[in-house]
């Protein structure tokens, strides 16, 4: 169904108890009775939210009188037929009170929203035209608050929201309207231009970030990635919505913007010489969501050709899509001049050291890691390392081999860059989604290499990728460093002076003595042990020493014999030869 826009209108009716009010008006509502219904999830992060669970009230309405609903679902609710052309309107309430990128938060400081967490789809109307009213909270405490989103004001219509005001927005179907997410408050506001294309960086809460250093980075890293793909950009602007906290890290990317969550010491301040680990963590971070505006926002997944927000939508090509944007987001700072080749080298290994240290990637491959995001990745517990895979993690090691298998076995010049851009031209401008083989195929096409074994031992085996062998030609050396003592073979996580299991590693010797995770350890051989003197134990210890180590599982004291395992050799290091060869210089630049 199309005609007349859609009306939503949001307001933060009562920020101290967190609930946003929420209207919808369909002009030609279902005669037979108008469905509405909340997504499940929220398109980038693969777990089904319920959403839902938040409307704390809601009702119907039509000509003045009171329409009835009747909730059929989980998520959707029906609406009585109404016997007469007119509109009908649904009102709710959303309790926000969900601190992260993926939902709602409100309160009297700020009010932040993705619209898959606030904004009911009138079913049959998805591809009708929408206009959203941002009404600001009532009272003087709210009267200096703003708006900052990549949503675009409705010029021409009556109230007509100005640049960073209240008022109306426009988006051209429901898909567009929850695709940009909304910050209202006291954020601080800076901007610049990419490739002519404006930018706006909103950071709410309290930082000290020199701003001028964060603009002029990310101008590099914005650029950069525009002409990786090709100028013009897919967008006219883009917004950066960042929330600085005491601790926190998260990101999720938005077609015209993404919404960012970090601790307040990620950010760049007056001053700061270099750049230190945890901004080019947060630069990384930026860098990652930005490169989703071509991989995943618009070269798509066959799966998510449309999205499907009722139910899971399951791929196995998650290692394409954040995988290959996990090896470009790191490897765009180093091309756009904002880290030197140190810096990278030493992120390459730390992703290859962390695959390593996943027993699970034994036990799941790429592509299974991919299909149970949404049972396993985005749920995981104390045994996830012994089980799963991140296609993140080890989907950015696939592309840097398939980037060096392609660059090492053609004279063409033929890379992943090719395939990044053939992969835009084919899917990403024509809206055609990605089906299983299409990557492979591509890649077979520009490079003439036969792919087919490569890419099933790959993506559909356990073993590891050949980086060193690979590396080799490119004047890199990967070697494996080992820990400076014994291994009890665990993930441990200290709260205080305890010192908790957070993870038995499978086949270690903690497991074999019969140690779990949530034990809560006490002692080594009689003397007390605590996250400040673990390391100092069993630095006095040799591989094969027996220890007695005493411990609390529940309420319970319980006592283990335990045989230390030989230090783990997991630690990966990349040197670079002192003078780069031609293969590296048409790579890495340098």
């Amino acid at each position: 169904m199309t005609g007349k826009p859609l009306r939503y209108t949001i307001c933060a009716a009562h920020p101290a108890a967190h609930i946003f009010e929420v209207s919808c008006t369909v002009a030609n509502p279902d005669p037979a009775g108008q469905r509405f219904a909340l997504p499940a999830w929220i398109p980038g992060s693969y777990l089904i939210r319920d959403f839902a669970r938040h409307i704390v009230a809601i009702r119907a309405e039509a000509g003045g009188k009171t329409v009835r609903l009747e909730k059929t679902d989980k998520h959707t609710w029906q609406a009585d037929a109404l016997g007469r052309s007119e509109p009908l309107t649904v009102v709710y309430e959303v309790y926000a009170w969900d601190l992260s990128v993926r939902g709602a938060h409100l309160d009297r400081t700020h009010a932040f929203f993705n619209g898959s967490s606030v904004f009911l789809r009138a079913i049959g109307h998805e591809a009708t035209p929408c206009l959203l009213e941002l009404r600001a909270p009532e009272g003087g405490h709210f009267g200096d608050w703003r708006v900052a989103t990549a949503l675009e004001p409705a010029h021409g219509e009556r109230g007509a929201a100005r640049p960073y005001g209240f008022g109306l927005y426009r988006a051209n179907d429901y898909d567009e309207l929850i695709d940009h997410p909304v910050e209202t408050g006291r954020f601080t506001l800076a901007a610049f231009e990419a490739c002519g294309v404006p930018h706006d960086v909103a950071i709410t809460g309290r930082h000290d970030c020199d701003l001028g250093r964060l603009t002029a980075d990310l101008t590099r890293i914005c650029e950069w990635q525009i002409r990786f793909f090709g100028e013009p950009a897919p967008m006219r602007g883009y917004t950066f919505l960042v929330t600085a906290v005491g601790d926190g890290y998260g990101g999720l990317e938005h077609r015209s913007s993404t919404a960012l969550l970090c601790s307040r010491e990620d950010l760049p301040y007056s001053g700061m010489e270099g750049m230190p680990e945890r901004y080019r963590t947060f630069l990384g971070l930026c860098s990652h969501e930005y490169f989703h505006t071509w991989n995943v926002k618009r070269i798509k997944p066959a799966a998510f050709t449309p999205y499907d927000l009722d139910r899971e939508n399951y791929t196995s090509l998650l290692w394409a899509f954040e995988g290959f944007t996990s090896y470009y987001d790191d490897l765009a700072l180093l091309k756009c001049g904002a880290i030197a080749l140190k810096d990278w080298l030493e992120l390459t290994a730390k992703t290859i050291s962390n695959v390593r240290r996943t027993p699970g990637r034994f036990r799941q491959t790429l592509a299974e890691s991919s299909f149970d995001a949404w049972s396993k990745f985005y749920r995981p517990d104390e045994n996830s390392p012994n089980a799963v895979v991140s296609y993140y993690a080890k989907g950015a090691l696939f592309a840097l081999a398939l980037d060096l298998t392609l660059r090492a076995g053609n004279k063409t010049g033929v890379s992943l860059d090719c395939v990044m851009r053939a992969l835009w031209q084919r899917h990403g401008k024509t809206g055609r989604g990605v089906a299983d083989e299409d990557v492979r195929l591509i890649a077979e096409e520009l490079s003439g290499l036969d792919l087919k074994r490569f890419f099933s031992e790959a993506l559909h085996g356990t073993a590891d990728l050949p980086l060193k062998k690979q590396l080799k030609p490119f004047g890199l050396s990967l070697t494996w460093e080992r820990a400076k003592t014994p291994s009890l073979g665990v993930k441990t996580s200290g709260e205080g002076s305890d010192l908790k299991l957070a993870t038995v590693f499978a086949g270690s010797a903690a497991q074999n003595a019969g140690l779990s995770a949530g034990d809560l350890l006490l002692a080594i051989d009689g003397l007390r042990v605590t996250p400040a003197t673990l390391d100092k134990q069993l630095a006095r210890r040799r591989p094969g020493d027996s220890i007695k180590v005493h411990a609390f599982r529940r309420d319970e004291l319980m006592e283990f014999d335990l045989q230390l395992d030989p230090a783990a050799r997991d630690g990966c290091k990349l040197l670079a030869d002192a003078k780069p060869n031609a293969l590296r210089r048409k790579w890495l630049g340098k």
